[in-house]
């Protein structure tokens, strides 16, 4: 068994501690968020264009806009917790936020801990590396050095990838998506692996790595994170997220950040 492995067991044991002593404490997130005139939202602002920030350090991205328009529903201020990938399931359990907009995708090893509402956008994860790079089958990771943010869907499918096909692989984790995507542009790893939107950012910001897709490992449904026991809350969430999927709020938030339109499937 790995350090790696031994962290990742320690961090869910101590998020299911959390979720069974959080649990009750935060039954009524809908009435507090009401009564505090303000949505506590945990968003990334480190991994573009779910969350960044622009030239006068305001927060904005895919998320954010997803995040203002829940607040204006609910008709109360938008209040953003900053989060790395790795902290933003603490973060909720610990009451610092009262959901998780953060490229929060859907994973079975999540939901022991938190509850999601129902899917609002998908997160394709994979490996992105150099275009000369002979990478066309996990096995061909044998024996190479990968950058990965820790605690990501993209390292939880890294892990599974490497174990099952490539155990020779060495997985570099890093504690955000910013630092794992600067140890590919100053060279320190060559090959990443990342939501789709992160790898085709580093590969647009450092036109001289060459870098480019090689490998899709899966496709993630997308939906908002909040504490588990807390069915009114829910409930309001999969009304919220219907009712913008066929408005086609959502789909013009994801269309306008991402260059495509959502799935079929998510807005039928």
């Amino acid at each position: 068994m790995t350090f790696a492995t031994v962290s990742r067991r320690s961090a869910l044991a101590l998020a299911l501690g959390l979720a069974a002593f959080a649990a009750p404490a935060y039954a009524g997130t809908l009435e507090t968020i009401k009564e505090r005139g303000a949505v506590l939202v945990a968003i990334d602002v480190s991994h573009p264009p779910y969350g960044m920030l622009d030239s006068s350090a305001k927060e904005t991205g895919s998320d954010v806009e997803t995040a203002k328009l829940l607040a204006d529903d609910l008709g109360v201020k938008l209040q953003i917790v900053q989060v790395s990938g790795a902290n933003r399931v603490p973060f909720l359990l610990s009451g610092k936020a009262d959901v998780v907009i953060a490229s929060f995708s859907i994973t079975e090893e999540r939901k022991k801990v938190v509850a999601y509402s129902k899917p609002y956008g998908v997160v394709p994860v994979v490996i992105s590396a150099p275009k000369d790079a002979t990478i066309a089958k996990p096995e061909d990771l044998d024996g190479k050095t990968i950058a990965v943010a820790r605690g990501t869907t993209a390292d939880i499918e890294l892990t599974k990838v490497t174990k099952a096909s490539a155990p020779g692989a060495r997985v570099v984790r890093y504690e955000d998506e910013a630092t794992a995507n600067a140890a590919v542009a100053t060279g320190q790893q060559d090959i990443l692996a990342a939501a789709l939107s992160t790898a085709n950012a580093v590969r647009d910001a450092n036109p001289g790595k060459n870098l480019e897709v090689k490998l899709t490992m899966a496709a993630y449904p997308m939906a908002i994170g909040l504490r588990k026991n807390d069915e009114a809350f829910q409930a309001k969430l999969d009304e919220w997220v219907s009712a913008n999927l066929k408005n086609g709020k959502l789909n013009e938030i994801y269309q306008k950040y991402f260059g495509m339109a959502l799935p079929a499937e998510l807005t039928n």
